[in-house]
């Protein structure tokens, strides 16, 4: 079924070093993955797994040091001309993590959704434009009034809402949203992701969520890689990974994962993961099809404990 969807997104191979010589950090090595359009695609791991790193790739702010990315069939890492680098702008945006951040305090709510629009001239006249980013305002549970407000007049979740409103107000085709409810209230958080959802199904978008509460993503992703340490080390559907997650660092992570029942959670084992228990010195590891759609990273003598773990999860 997976072979019959369109793949909008491909990473293949995709390494991301920062410094050079000895001062070299590689903060992202090995990635491969397909988006397919219309879904979201989670990337979940700790803070320092290189997630972020990886979004930031795939928008162009942080260069590819080796393997290759396409979009919608054109490769967009690497040189590009200033016509396609455009285009990626135009059809790839990205909701960033801190909300305030990421506005600028200086300008009006007018101005910061409409300045995708000016520079890409997407409206006919000055009616055109005020119609779109009222739209774009309204869409995300905010008022046209607002818009000759500042950003510091407006709580995180409305800051958030902003964010989102100028990235939809590009109409992308994939967007790219980086942790975009971490810094927010709990009970803010359910709004923002509904919004997301909302959009999807409007507007046919693609998104690439970049999370590191894997509750979260059970609850909006279609698919999920889990990374450690700048490497992919499981990939599955939502539902397949949360019943047969294999690698133990998807395990430590779920385990994570709190209870709603204060009886479970208190008899709840955790686990720690240890990345010491790999043995690759000999036996070199790669990311393999485990199951049709369900890739891990794994060598050959842990694939076949892999195996024996799926055959008695099938039998019970």
């Amino acid at each position: 079924m997976a072979n019959e969807k369109e793949v909008i997104l491909s990473v293949k191979d995709l390494a991301v070093t920062f410094g050079s010589g000895r001062k070299a950090f590689t903060a992202v090595q090995d990635v491969n993955f397909d988006v397919y359009k219309g879904e979201t695609f989670s990337l979940v791991g700790e803070s320092g797994s290189g997630k972020t790193t990886i979004g930031r790739a795939i928008i162009r702010i942080n260069p590819a040091s080796k393997g290759e990315i396409h979009f919608k069939g054109k490769k967009i890492s690497g040189k590009i001309s200033k016509e396609l680098d455009q285009w990626v702008v135009r059809n790839i945006q990205m909701v960033f993590q801190d909300p305030s951040a990421s506005l600028n305090d200086r300008a009006t709510i007018d101005y910061i959704v409409s300045e995708g629009l000016y520079n890409f001239h997407l409206y006919k006249d000055e009616e055109d434009r005020h119609r779109k980013i009222s739209e774009a305002i309204e869409s995300v549970g905010l008022l046209p009034e607002h818009l000759t407000r500042y950003p510091h007049e407006f709580s995180g979740g409305q800051r958030q809402r902003i964010g989102i409103a100028r990235a939809m107000v590009m109409e992308p085709e994939l967007l790219i949203a980086d942790e975009p409810i971490s810094a927010l209230d709990v009970s803010i958080r359910a709004q923002v992701l509904n919004l997301l959802k909302e959009f999807q199904r409007k507007r046919d978008l693609t998104i690439v969520f970049v999370a590191h509460d894997l509750s979260v993503v059970r609850f909006i992703s279609d698919r999920i890689a889990v990374i450690h340490k700048g490497r992919i080390v499981e990939l599955a559907e939502t539902e397949e990974l949360f019943k047969h997650s294999l690698h133990p660092y998807t395990k430590s992570l779920l385990a994570a994962v709190p209870m709603p029942d204060p009886q479970i959670e208190k008899n709840k084992q955790l686990i720690v993961y240890d990345a010491d228990q790999h043995d690759y010195s000999v036996d070199k590891p790669s990311f393999q099809e485990i199951l049709p759609g369900h890739f891990i990273w794994a060598n050959e003598a842990e694939m076949a404990e892999y195996r024996k773990q799926i055959e008695e999860q099938d039998r019970n």
